[in-house]
């Protein structure tokens, strides 16, 4: 980040992030200031676990590294699956998407993947376990989120699947074990170059700005790579000085939408030139916290903490039908300049400044 010229993403520990009764310790309304500055200004914070978590979400790198380097270097026909918005809350099990030149086993708990000659899939390790530490951790987030716009507290519990699930029922949200650019993969490549200022030529894929449709979003890597847009338009990578115990969140397009666009959804782009000769590519855990497909996004709770909503916002949409429509990314990013913070004592009343509020909107 310095090398841009930018100050740091903020840094938060998710133990400060955890809610507790009565009123809010300073530690809290600290940290919480801080992970909203930066959604402000970059989209993205980073969220700092225990030393314990930090091990087991790099042990879950290490087993995904050896899981993808075992798959066959010419996947079946049938695995190749393209962004099918239809599918959203249904994808299970391994798959590739060439024209990402990406790898995929998506672990989804209340379904089980079965490969294509009926036998069992054998998934990589530890996966229960990291969907439950990162689960919990983007709830917390999420709540600090709706703590910063004065919303009541875990506003979004209607339209997120029950903990535990019950019988029967298949999680919305889904944990992604991804490997970006494996050498041995020989699905079709489809890549743009992109000259740095340097000269330096750099790979990108051909869709290579995204969106997730999340409500939040947690990933961690092994190698950097990760670029997100920041509020002047600037591409900024992400990833580059995590810790061994850092992930990265960022705020998807159904929290822009259940929030009036008061939280701007991170665009996103992976750089492949950091993982040039790499055995393994680039591998990631990347969990989506997601709403119940048969619920709906409306904006009640902001206008109950009297927020503003705009026409766009004022009508609910069922999950199902804004997870299958296209959003045109260049009607997100059309924002305010990010106005200056300073953290009020606990002698100024209201710790919440309506002027950073306000420009978590989308004009």
């Amino acid at each position: 980040m310095a090398g841009n010229g930018l100050p740091p993403l903020g840094r938060v520990k998710l133990s400060d992030l955890v809610p507790s009764e009565g009123l809010p310790s300073e530690s809290y309304k600290l940290s919480v200031t801080t992970l909203s500055q930066s959604l402000v200004q970059y989209s993205a914070a980073i969220i700092q676990f225990s030393s314990s978590d930090g091990a087991l979400l790099r042990s879950g790198l290490d087993s995904a590294r050896l899981y993808f380097h075992q798959r066959s270097s010419f996947p079946a026909p049938d695995m190749i699956h393209t962004n099918d918005s239809r599918e959203w809350c249904k994808t299970s099990g391994y798959y590739m998407d060439p024209q990402l030149w990406q790898e995929t086993y998506d672990y989804r708990p209340g379904l089980t993947p079965i490969e294509p000659n009926n036998t069992m899939e054998i998934p990589p390790g530890g996966l229960p376990d990291i969907f439950c530490l990162l689960g919990k951790a983007a709830r917390d987030i999420l709540d600090a989120i709706s703590f910063y716009l004065n919303l009541r507290s875990s506003p979004f519990t209607e339209i997120l699947d029950n903990v535990p699930l019950r019988n029967r029922e298949i999680s919305s949200s889904v944990l992604s074990v991804c490997c970006h650019a494996r050498p041995s993969f020989q699905g079709t490549q489809h890549h743009n170059l992109t000259a740095h200022e340097d000269g330096q030529l750099v790979m990108y894929p051909d869709h290579e700005n995204q969106v997730d449709k999340s409500l939040i979003s947690l990933v961690k890597s092994d190698k950097p790579g990760l670029h997100i847009r920041d509020l002047h338009g600037r591409w900024v990578p992400v990833d580059v000085d995590l810790g061994p115990q850092e992930a990265i969140v960022y705020p998807g397009l159904a929290l822009y939408q259940a929030t009036a666009g008061y939280v701007n959804p991170a665009l996103l782009r992976t750089e492949f030139n950091s993982m040039q000769g790499s055995m393994y590519g680039r591998c990631s855990l990347a969990f989506k916290l997601m709403p119940k497909s048969m619920t709906s996004l409306n904006c009640s709770e902001m206008r109950a903490a009297g927020h503003g909503v705009e026409a766009q916002f004022q009508l609910p949409i069922p999950v199902d039908d804004f997870m299958q429509r296209s959003h045109p990314t260049d009607q997100l990013f059309n924002r305010h300049n990010f106005q200056s913070f300073s953290f009020p004592t606990a002698q100024d009343g209201p710790w919440i400044d309506d002027m950073l509020v306000q420009d978590l909107r989308s004009p």
